[in-house]
């Protein structure tokens, strides 16, 4: 190879590099602007720093223009990161059953409405979810997942007591092949499956995994980011001590087929 042709090498192989590198930064760079967009509701910005959402958005790789759901997503803390991501073509469904409207005292109207045009609420059954066929693509699930094996005895809490297959194979069903679902939960022991669901609020990583395999995804891969190994996975999740303190695992799985 000549000098000449060397040089040319070089300079392509560095141009592409440098492209490369750019594109990276400006795509972990969505994340980033939307944790710092104007306007956010103060109790948002103080979930932050537990919650680290840049960091897990971004593992999803969620981008603009996509079709996402915030499945159970209460008040819609991540809806409306989600409707800054995505942007004016993309859409988020913000979808609730009837106990977490409830429960979210209908803070999400003042979310979403004159706000977030690109967000939609529904009152879905997370059974038959009122979406067609692959129209998502990406679905995320935060903190609910345990819920769907919780039996409430309270019949004022609204709460179903839930056929989980049956929710899992809906979750599959609106995703389309390729399709992202971001899984994160409050870890319970290794080996209790879901069997503190109920007591505690939490449930077994290794568990979780194995049942969304089941349905028809594959694991992708998995982030520290929310790690607590001062949890000693004993306590109740969502009020006590333990509150913003939990041992959380985050996973990524692609939806097949």
């Amino acid at each position: 190879m000549t000098a000449r042709a060397w040089r040319a090498t070089a300079l392509t192989i560095f141009l592409t590099l440098a492209l490369t590198l750019s594109a990276g930064l400006l795509a972990a760079d969505i994340y980033d602007q939307a944790v710092a967009h104007a306007g956010r509701p103060a109790d948002d910005l103080q979930r932050d720093g537990i919650d680290h959402p840049a960091e897990v958005l971004r593992l999803a790789g969620i981008r603009p223009g996509m079709k996402v759901g915030d499945f159970l997503a209460a008040e819609g803390y991540f809806s409306e990161l989600l409707s800054y991501i995505v942007g004016p073509e993309g859409h988020v469904y913000l979808l609730n059953n009837a106990a977490y409207d409830r429960w979210s005292e209908g803070h999400w109207k003042g979310r979403i409405e004159g706000r977030l045009p690109n967000v939609e609420h529904r009152t879905i059954d997370a059974e038959h979810m009122d979406l067609p066929d692959r129209s998502l693509d990406a679905l995320i699930m935060v903190k609910v997942y345990h819920d769907l094996y919780w039996v409430d005895e309270d019949p004022k809490d609204l709460w179903p007591r839930y056929d989980v297959d049956q929710v899992l194979k809906e979750a599959a069903r609106v995703l389309r092949p390729g399709g992202t679902l971001l899984l994160i939960d409050h870890s319970a022991k290794a080996g209790t499956g879901s069997q503190d669901a109920g007591s505690l609020h939490r449930i077994d990583e290794a568990y979780a995994r194995a049942d969304f395999e089941k349905h028809g995804f594959k694991w992708v891969k998995s982030s520290d980011v929310l790690r607590r190994p001062d949890d000693p996975r004993e306590q109740i999740t969502y009020k006590g001590p333990m509150v913003g303190k939990t041992d959380r695992f985050v996973m990524v799985l692609r939806r097949t087929g």
